[in-house]
């Protein structure tokens, strides 16, 4: 058995690092700090030390592997490492002397990255911020410049995705959360800053992919590129819902003009999700993958900014820090890299599962009782053989099946006809 990792002995602590995070966030794998550098900009990005903690091969390495990830139902969680490490020790959190993989970036004007390097070093993060509070310090420009910055770079790094044809889905999230004995769904769209701080670990994970290429060893995060007939079938979807995807429009950039706001626009984003699958794992020692492109980012990319609720990032994490410092690559991370795909794969069918059957569980709780009442909702698809499709509700937050001759992108009325919680099962009709 391998030897727990020593804590990391540079420090760090000077610089003023910040988490951005849901509110009461208590796992923080990340924190940053921004700055101008002349017409250019430094950027630091702190992820939480985890391998410092977890000793290869150990019991708590055995039990995360077989765990993948933390699963999120709306009872709770299921966390990939104790929470004693995964919310205390290892958390970044206000305050607190903490072990991080510091990953240090040189940008350009446009937010190009010219030089990156990553070490282990000790830092302190100086403030544990909710994503609402630096939207609206960033919206009023009461912001530090690292805050305020936030929103200048994140934009600029958009505009590189869009210029290498990445996309992202604008889909709102479907959020469960307890209302005294019972629980509420809701829809809700991201803030702004969410999408700008995200560019950040995109950026990160694009880095990292890189140096894992250029270094000949790592895993990276792939998915192929729609094929012909899932692109021109979606062109369709377009057009017969009266929001055609014009000739000459990269998908991305189409993608990123819609909203859920338009019922047709809704119907559309719920039918872009097919140019998003076969996501999955690459790890390679030596020659690298065919496909070494995730193309939803537009470019090869790895996950490694949340060691803290995700089993790959941890290994990611060392391999970078090696090939950025130039040392060999511990064996255990090496001997590790072909056993991760098959184990994230597994971890993410569970964690689908799980996700799905919560919310239809919830679904079916919410309207238990309600058969018989009718619902304004908007058509998001229709089955293919005809007879019924998918609907959502305006109020409550519901996707469901409804049987009838229904129409996509067009609003309707529904009754509820079902809403059993042992089965999971919530169905309409046309009312």
């Amino acid at each position: 058995m391998a030897t727990a990792v020593v804590l990391p002995t540079p420090d760090q602590t000077d610089i003023p690092f910040i988490t951005v995070d849901p509110e009461g966030s208590t796992d923080l794998d990340q924190a940053l700090h921004l700055a101008r550098d002349g017409d250019g900009y430094k950027a630091w990005y702190a992820i939480a030390d985890v391998p410092a903690f977890v000793v290869p091969g150990g019991r708590i390495d055995a039990e995360a592997r077989k765990r993948g990830q933390t699963m999120y139902a709306p009872d709770g969680r299921i966390p990939l490492h104790p929470t004693v490490l995964s919310e205390g020790a290892a958390s970044l959190l206000p305050n607190q002397v903490r072990g991080a993989f510091v990953w240090a970036f040189d940008l350009d004007a446009n937010a190009n990255i010219t030089t990156v390097t990553v070490v282990r070093a000790k830092v302190k993060s100086t403030r544990q911020a909710a994503y609402d509070e630096i939207q609206k310090e960033i919206d009023l420009g009461t912001g530090t410049e690292s805050v305020m910055l936030l929103k200048e770079i994140g934009l600029k790094r958009i505009a590189l995705e869009q210029a290498r044809g990445g996309a992202s889905l604008n889909r709102p999230d479907q959020e469960v959360s307890e209302s005294g004995h019972s629980y509420v769904l809701t829809r809700r769209l991201a803030l702004p800053v969410e999408n700008w701080n995200a560019e950040l670990s995109l950026m990160t994970g694009m880095a990292a992919a890189t140096m894992m290429l250029d270094g000949g060893v790592g895993i990276l995060r792939t998915m192929p590129a729609p094929d012909d007939e899932t692109m021109a079938r979606f062109r369709r979807q377009t057009v017969a819902l009266g929001f055609p995807w014009a000739e000459g429009v990269e998908y991305g950039e189409f993608l990123r003009s819609l909203t859920g706001d338009d019922p047709r626009q809704a119907a559309i984003v719920h039918a872009a999700g097919s140019l998003f699958r076969g996501a999955g794992y690459a790890a390679f020692d030596g020659t690298p993958p065919n496909n070494t492109m995730q193309s939803a980012v537009g470019a090869p990319y790895t996950h490694t900014t949340a060691p803290l609720r995700r089993l790959v990032d941890r290994f990611s994490l060392v391999v970078c820090e090696a090939l950025s410092a130039g040392t060999a690559l511990p064996q255990w991370a090496r001997d590790a890299l072909p056993t991760l795909p098959a184990i994230m794969a597994h971890s993410d069918e569970i964690a689908s599962r799980l996700d799905h059957g919560s919310i239809d569980a919830v679904e079916a709780a919410v309207l238990r009782g309600r058969e018989g009442e009718t619902f304004d909702a908007v058509v998001i698809s229709v089955r293919p053989t005809g007879g019924g499709g998918v609907v959502q509700l305006s109020a409550p937050a519901v996707t469901a099946e409804c049987v009838g001759d229904v129409v996509a992108g067009t609003a309707v009325r529904v009754t509820l006809t079902r809403a059993d919680i042992p089965s999971h099962t919530v169905s309409f009709t046309l009312a």
